[in-house]
């Protein structure tokens, strides 16, 4: 197990803060602008919503924002949010050729995005009305993607989303060192201006409602976190990823004390860590049942909780929570290799009596989320693998009339994703219905 350490940086508040002016000329004039007739340039290969990620930062080179923003958004009309959020080490920052130090591609595209957005610069020019109307369920990236691709082919869209805010994942389930609510009510504005139309507040209960549309994209995300019921469930301080995380997102952080433990391997878990840390945490451990190599979260951001100070206890898993009233233990076994699972994976198993605990002040349980197999019966009966939808290479449902994205069809997958999934749709529908 880990030990806790001082952190060895000053924590930034915010992951990506923006480029000045100057540093983003110098920044975009660094890029070799790759590419060209005959093959794409490596980042763009790389960006899963197929930005002209060379085009746009020459245009930045030659201080052109309009045309740099233009070219972004031909093909990403949440480009602002993925800047902030996008995981580029892994994307299109990872496979640029400057290896020793890439561009900063997500800093060049919020400086772009971000000075459209203050000066009203059109994402797209709107297509004559079709005459036919789709649906849309859920205001998170999917969703908006889908929607505002839609409306820029000349369709009427309306979406329903059950909150009072877009953004879905965006704005309430991803940690605010990332992102908080900028750039989403501007990027609500463009897509309203583009012909989007949004109804808060209604939760569609079935595709009866629907019935006067043309065509419904699902867009609803999972669902509540996947329960882990321990003795000790009810004590003060301990929590579920999403709610810590939408605390912080809505201006109500908790209390967490001086000693933190997280439980999981994900993205989330590391993201529940590190704001942890920010909050105040001197003592902040992940605890693990597999190994650092097992971990789903991505490598470099584990490396990068470790910098910050967080420690991790691999093989380790908890049993139940102690305390009066409040938490302020968590007892835990060691882990080994158990016999290999159908898939091959060895299944950890605990080691007998190797109990032992650690002092916290607070637990957060980051394990996942549900998936929602109700959807299918309140969106036309179609096809779902234990809970996930199921689609074919356009986004279609089994049932003809639907389509669907994001991670109710992939389980929990990044925000550009997300983007791509309601891109591939919204070609579908608009070839399905013109």
């Amino acid at each position: 197990m880990s030990v806790a350490v001082e952190p060895m940086v000053n924590l930034p508040t915010e992951l990506r803060p923006p480029l000045a002016h100057d540093e983003v000329l110098l920044e975009a004039d660094r890029c070799l602008a790759c590419g060209g007739p005959y093959a794409l340039a490596p980042c763009t290969v790389a960006c899963p919503a197929d930005v002209d990620i060379s085009g746009f930062v020459e245009a930045l080179a030659r201080d052109d924002v309009v045309s740099a923003a233009e070219t972004i958004y031909d093909q990403n009309l949440l480009a602002g949010s993925c800047s902030r959020v996008c995981p580029v080490e892994v994307l299109c920052e990872g496979a640029c050729v400057l290896t020793e130090e890439p561009i900063q591609i997500a800093a060049l595209q919020r400086y772009a995005t971000d000075w459209a957005l203050q000066h009203d610069v059109p994402l797209r020019p709107a297509a004559a009305p079709t005459g036919h109307s789709v649906a849309v369920v859920g205001a998170g990236p999917a969703g908006l993607a889908c929607a505002g691709e839609l409306a820029a082919r000349g369709h009427s869209v309306t979406v329903f989303e059950e909150r009072q805010e877009i953004g879905g994942l965006i704005r309430f389930a991803i940690a605010p060192y990332r992102i908080e609510a900028e750039p989403l009510p501007a990027e609500q504005r463009a897509l309203e201006a583009l012909g989007v139309r949004f109804r808060f507040g209604s939760e569609v209960a079935g595709l009866d409602e629907l019935a006067s549309y043309d065509a419904v994209f699902l867009g609803v995300g999972l669902g509540e976190d996947v329960a882990m019921e321990l003795p000790g469930d009810e004590l003060v301080g301990v929590w579920e990823s999403l709610p810590f995380i939408e605390a912080l997102k809505t201006g109500s952080p908790p209390a967490v004390g001086e000693r933190v433990v997280v439980i999981g391997g994900g993205n989330t878990a590391i993201d529940v860590a590190r704001e942890s840390v920010r909050l105040g945490a001197t003592n902040v451990t992940i605890v693990y049942r597999r190994t650092r190599e097992d971990m789903p979260a991505y490598s470099f951001e584990v490396d990068e909780a470790e910098e910050e100070g967080v420690a991790f206890a691999f093989r380790t898993l908890p049993v139940r929570f102690l305390g009066a009233g409040r938490v302020n233990a968590v007892e835990c076994v060691s882990m080994r290799p158990g016999s290999p699972d159908e898939s091959g994976r060895r299944r950890p198993v605990p080691v007998p009596g190797s109990e032992f605990s650690l002092r916290v002040d607070t637990v957060v349980r980051a394990i996942g989320q549900q998936p929602r197999p109700e959807l299918a019966d309140r969106f036309g009966g179609f096809e779902h693998d234990w809970g996930k939808v199921v689609v074919d290479d356009d986004g279609r449902t089994s049932n003809r009339r639907v389509f669907a994205g994001g991670d109710a069809v992939n389980g929990g997958d990044s925000v550009v994703e997300a983007v791509r999934h309601g891109k591939r749709a919204a070609a579908a529908i608009d070839r399905s219905l013109t």
